[in-house]
């Protein structure tokens, strides 16, 4: 086998230990509270309970919806919980446990390292955060007791404005600044985050007051509290500081600078002018089902976090770890074989993890080194990880939970966006194969050793435990609903765990559901987060704007229309999970695509690929930058390897607007023509970037194969016989004329 000198690690016969793999352990992020004691166990629990309380919403309470009716949406006695109530408490329950857990900025290392000044400072910015807290409870008692509630009334907004409103947003400010500059040991509380903690009670003890009278009719209005508004203010400022610290400052940049668009949007020219709105009547208006309330987090508020408990079953069962070993006995032995386990377990976990870079970091800790130790270099096995996580993110039957935003926002049935998925993904997966083998036949790569990999006939024993999918998916093509199903799925993952030595018990259901409620405090924030942008593009109307635009665009072209749309969908999805970066550009892209006449799925479809390859897109890569992390590359060059492997996954979104039936929207004659068609023009793709078609290819003839594959990709008959007679034309070349000195010579 040929060895690599560039970065690679040498000692590829060495024993390479797969079995007992531990890809359920996740990472602890550096900003991450390590409490001990007292304070570990009070956590813990209350991580517990917040994710109980969601499993208990979903399938024992109902949720009465905007119109006052009642939707069950569970199959256990019901009990009314209104709908806005239930995501009011769902945001702050993550901001509590989010401020709790995650430091603004790195630890001090000993006692006396620890800003003592600042501590006191936050115990005084306490008594504010205190008072607001009081002021809502006194609301609430005042409106019991008959009081009606007018924005009005002089004495209620004095209240409002100088007994809630001003000491909550003191204290917000002071404990979001003090916070930066704070210094705490790892394992201790840090005063100034309680303080936020507190606001974050105060806001959602507020809202839940206020929404619960008629004023909620009064948002946007002159009659709406002026509370309402520095609710908001206070709320909005909460959730991008913890965005900023469980997801960076990408999403938190990009919301500021579409919350400085409102109050600045009417001195600007063209599409961008918007009428003057007063910060009033925004504020009271973006917490509501307009913005922060809105999809996002009627999403995380259900699916996302239901699913993430899924995923906190099978991490506590050691379901993933039976994934990655099984991949490992299935494709190990197959040349470049830990790059094709990385295909297929993270294609398997990312479709369950709400985030393609969260995916490198849990399953790449185990498939980069093994790349490497078979000679890929550090940068390619930074890349495959990357892509196949982000790969994930476009599988049915989850998606990531972008399948569940899709059907929120679009009304499309679930089942109908999951069977649209099928042949996308089997594409994507298909190139990053064919990207894969073609890079280990260039390198001269082998297989593993039989020696090296788990027994294939031991993992058949325990096939079983594929159980919980199975469960997941036949029950949604059944006609579930997702939460039954997936409460069918997570209850099974328990169930099956008694068959191995790995038996959850009370203590481990406990610590499973500690986990899940650790594990949503990101997606929360940050699909709050993007609620904030969402409310702007809705309040604002720049969505309805922006599809003027596209519509003049493809006056001139269609396709340059569409071009358009990707650039800003990728641009919009930069350094932001999958779920807020679809969230965003839906709303601003799809609108602007269904107004140019293309059907509701594909336009949504189209946005959601491209806000997924954001994440292996240079510059702002997240996804290849974690696997860089991990590899030792260098993150650009890693971004930019990443980008060729996943290169399909920026044409097919394409071939929806070609062909319907890329989304089974056809005969099955139609389905299977394209099906055939593109994975051949995959092929030819993955042959053309990668230099390899049954051999070592010419520069001139690698032109030539990516023109057969894009002719191929379009689908139509007469393009299907120009790819394969480019195809034939290639064979030929490769096997007939041109001699094996001429092709050394031609080859990168």
């Amino acid at each position: 086998m040929s060895t690599q000198t560039e970065d690679t690690d040498t000692g590829n016969d060495a024993p390479l230990v797969v079995e007992n793999v531990d890809v359920d352990v996740d990472p602890i992020e550096a900003n991450r509270r390590l409490f001990e004691g007292s304070g570990a166990n009070v956590v813990a629990v209350a991580a517990m309970l917040y994710a109980m309380f969601h499993m208990a919403a979903l399938n024992g309470l109902s949720i009465s919806n905007m119109t006052g009716g009642v939707v069950d949406i569970g199959f256990l006695p019901s009990f009314p919980l209104e709908t806005w109530n239930f995501r009011i408490v769902h945001i702050a329950g993550a901001l509590a446990l989010g401020f709790t857990l995650y430091g603004a900025r790195s630890f001090a290392e000993s006692a006396r390292d620890e800003t003592h000044t600042l501590r006191y400072i936050a115990y005084i910015l306490m008594m504010p955060a205190i008072v607001s807290l009081a002021a809502a409870i006194s609301f609430q008692m005042e409106i019991a007791s008959g009081v009606m509630w007018n924005g009005m009334d002089a004495r209620i907004r004095f209240n409002e404005t100088w007994w809630f409103g001003v000491p909550l947003l003191v204290a917000t400010v002071g404990g979001i600044v003090a916070s930066w500059f704070h210094k705490r040991q790892r394992h201790g509380f840090s005063a100034p985050d309680l303080v936020l903690l507190v606001c974050a009670v105060a806001v959602a003890t507020y809202l839940i007051t206020i929404f619960g009278t008629l004023m909620r009719n009064s948002t946007g209005t002159p009659f709406a509290p002026i509370g309402m508004s520095l609710a908001a203010i206070a709320g909005s400022l909460l959730i991008m500081e913890l965005t900023r610290r469980v997801a960076g400052l990408a999403l938190v940049i990009i919301s500021v600078v579409f919350l400085i668009y409102v109050f600045v949007g009417h001195y600007l020219p063209g599409f961008l002018n918007s009428p003057r709105i007063s910060w009033q009547r925004f504020f009271s208006q973006v917490y509501t089902d307009a913005g922060i309330l809105g999809p996002t987090t009627a999403v995380s508020s259900t699916y996302i976090i239901l699913f993430i408990i899924f995923a906190a079953f099978l991490q506590s069962s050691r379901v993933g770890e039976y994934f990655v070993n099984f991949a490992f006995a299935t494709a190990g032995r197959s040349r470049g074989g830990p790059a094709k386990v990385s295909i297929f377990a993270s294609g398997l976990m990312g479709m369950i993890n709400g985030t393609s870079a969260g995916n490198v970091v849990a399953t790449g800790s185990l498939t980069i080194p093994l790349m490497k130790r078979v000679g890929y270099n550090r940068r390619t096995s930074g890349a495959i990880e990357a892509a196949a996580s982000t790969g994930g993110q476009i599988m049915p039957p989850i998606m990531g939970a972008g399948a569940f935003i899709m059907a929120e926002i679009t009304g499309i049935p679930y089942v109908e966006i999951s069977l649209a998925a099928i042949i996308p993904a089997i594409l994507y997966f298909l190139s990053i194969f064919f990207m894969v083998d073609f890079e280990a036949a260039k390198l001269g790569m082998r297989g593993m050793r039989s020696d090296q990999l788990p027994k294939l006939g031991d993992l058949m024993r325990k096939v079983f435990l594929f159980l919980p999918i199975i469960i997941l998916i036949a029950a949604l093509f059944m006609g579930y609903s997702v939460i039954r199903a997936g409460t069918l799925a997570t209850a099974s993952a328990a169930v099956v765990s008694w068959l191995t030595p790995y038996r959850m018990g009370l203590f481990s259901i406990g610590k499973a559901f500690e986990t899940a409620g650790i594990m949503s405090i990101q997606i929360i924030a940050v699909c709050a987060c993007a609620g904030i942008i969402v409310g702007v593009i809705s309040l604002t109307g720049v969505g309805a704007r922006f599809s003027s635009l596209l519509l003049g665009l493809a006056g001139f072209s269609q396709l340059l229309a569409l071009f358009f749309a990707m650039c800003i969908a990728i641009m919009l999805g930069m350094g932001m999970p999958t779920t807020a970066a679809y969230a965003v550009a839906a709303s601003v892209v799809a609108p602007g695509l269904v107004n140019l006449g293309i059907p509701q799925l594909t336009a949504h479809f189209f946005v959601f690929y491209f806000a997924v390859v954001s994440a292996i897109t240079p510059p702002v890569a997240l996804a290849s930058y974690a696997a860089a992390g991990i590899s030792g590359a260098n993150p650009m060059e890693t971004s930019i390897a990443s980008f060729k492997i996943g290169i399909a996954a920026f044409v097919v979104p394409f071939m929806f607007f070609y062909s319907s039936a890329m989304l089974m929207q056809g005969t099955w004659f139609e389905i299977a023509h394209v099906f055939v068609s593109a994975a051949a023009g995959i092929f030819l793709l993955a042959s053309g970037v990668q230099g390899w078609f049954f051999g070592p290819v010419a520069a001139w003839l690698r032109v030539v194969l990516i023109a057969g594959a894009l002719a191929m990709i379009a689908g139509g008959f007469v393009t299907d016989a120009v790819g394969l007679a480019v195809a034939i034309l290639a064979f030929v070349v490769q096997k007939r004329i041109v001699r094996p000195t001429d092709l050394v010579r031609g080859s990168d």
